[in-house]
Parts: structure tokens; sequence; C-alpha cells
């Protein structure tokens, strides 16, 4: 584990090193450091329209994702019904197979419904596989709870409505950050369905970065080092502050049970 830790933090030592450069050929160093190749990314890939519709994209998906899944995952926790097993093989396909193989016939749809390219195309080809993860992270936390709990609010005259905002919610609240973190990260990087989806208006900064690469014409490797690195720094941004209101236990916890 050690060795490769090591070998990630070189290769992100060198990409680094190389955005900052201004020239580097057969020495250990560069021969001086500048920033100009970060104006230049910024200035020819349009990073600043980049960076606004990625932060369009997450926000909406993880929003929509837990409106969605939590009440689908109490719906599973709670309820038998017949063909329920089926349900959730459904519901967890997206997880289990690649996102090329259902993401070019995703594709064609949302370009005979003329939805592809634009904002809402996006969101909604990235809701796809991001819903999986909220109902298989939030159907465990919602069995753990004691459905007492809710007869007891019922009991004393709440509605649905309130048992589930004043009871359950704040119960679930680790859990649904927790399934917030995972689909805020896979969203981000999140390449076939967006390249496939997108369009030069819906470029998401995994996609935008793609096409730095091996887009036609002839670009400086520091501008792209550069991007590269905009590209580590935000995912690890986003990530941080989503560490600070939920730890990565909390993907795995469990509520003790009380002795009776």
């Amino acid at each position: 584990m050690t060795f490769f830790l090591l070998n990630v933090a070189l290769i992100i030592a060198s990409v680094a090193t190389s955005s900052f450069g201004k020239r580097w050929f057969n020495t250990w160093l560069p021969e001086g450091f500048t920033i100009n190749w970060y104006l230049a990314a910024w200035k020819e890939f349009q990073l600043g329209d980049v960076l606004i519709v990625t932060v369009q994209i997450v926000l909406a998906v993880v929003v929509l994702a837990v409106l969605i899944g939590v009440p689908a995952a109490y719906a599973l926790a709670r309820r038998e019904f017949p063909g329920k097993r089926i349900l959730l093989g459904l519901f967890l396909l997206p997880l289990m197979i690649p996102p090329i193989t259902y993401g070019i016939p995703l594709a064609t749809v949302m370009y005979q419904l003329n939805l592809a390219g634009t904002l809402t195309g996006v969101i909604i080809a990235n809701l796809l596989p991001a819903l999986p993860f909220v109902i298989l992270v939030m159907t465990p936390f919602i069995e753990q709870i004691d459905s007492n709990l809710e007869s007891a609010a019922r009991v004393f005259g709440a509605k649905s409505g309130q048992v589930f905002r004043y009871v359950l919610v704040p119960l679930l609240m680790p859990g649904i950050l927790a399934a917030s973190l995972l689909v805020l990260v896979r969203t981000i990087s999140m390449f076939e369905l967006t390249f496939l989806t997108g369009g030069p208006s819906t470029q998401t900064l995994v996609v935008a970065l793609y096409y730095a690469v091996f887009a036609a014409g002839v670009r400086a490797p520091q501008s792209i080092d550069a991007m590269a690195i905009v590209y580590m720094a935000v995912t690890l941004t986003w990530l941080l502050i989503a560490m600070r209101f939920v730890s990565p236990t909390q993907l795995v916890s469990r509520v003790k049970e009380h002795p009776q």
C-alpha cells in the first residue's frame, strides 16, 4: 500500500510541477516556474463556464437523487409487495453493468427527445447511476430504525409527513449525508454518460479535460497538466467539504441495538 501511494504521489507531483514549469527537458526540475499555463488553460478551455456547469449538474443530481432515492429506499425497507426483489434488482442494475453499455441507447433516446446537449438531459443521464447509490445506502439505515418510533408518533397525532420530517429524517441524516457523498464523487467523475449526452455548453470538467487531451489541434502539455490539476483540486475540494459533514465510517455504520 505504501508503494502504491508513493507512486500515485510522485505522478501527481510530476503533473503539478509540469503545470507550473516554464521549460522542463532532461533536468530534475524545470528551468523556472510560472502560473501562465493556468491562465492559458482557463482562457483556452473556458474553465469558468465549465466549472459553473459542473457545479449545477452535481448539485442537481445530488438533490434529486436524495429526494427520489430516500422515499424509494423507505418503501423497499418497510413494505413487502410482489416483485420487490425484481424491482430492487432493476434499481441496482446500473451499478452492475458498465455505463457505456446503456449510455449509447440512452443517448439515442435523448437525441430523439431533443434532450441531448441540454443541462436537463445531462442531469437525467447522471441521475440514472446515482439513484442506486442512494437506495443501496439508505435501505439498511431505514431497516435499522425501529418502526415502533413511527407508530408512537402516529399515536400522538403526527401525520405521515410529520413522522417523516421530525422522526425519520433526523435519524436518517448520517445515511443521507453518506449517500450524498457517494453521489457527489461519482457525478464529478462520471465521464461516459456526460460525454454521450452532453454538448458544447453542457460539458463537465472531466469531459472538458478529455477534449483538451484528445481533440484536434496542438496544445502545450503544460496547459493540459494545469487543467488536470484544476480538476483534481475541484474534486478534492468538494470531497473535503463533504467530509466535514459525513465520516467514511457512516457508509458502513450500524445503529446500536439497546437491550430490551
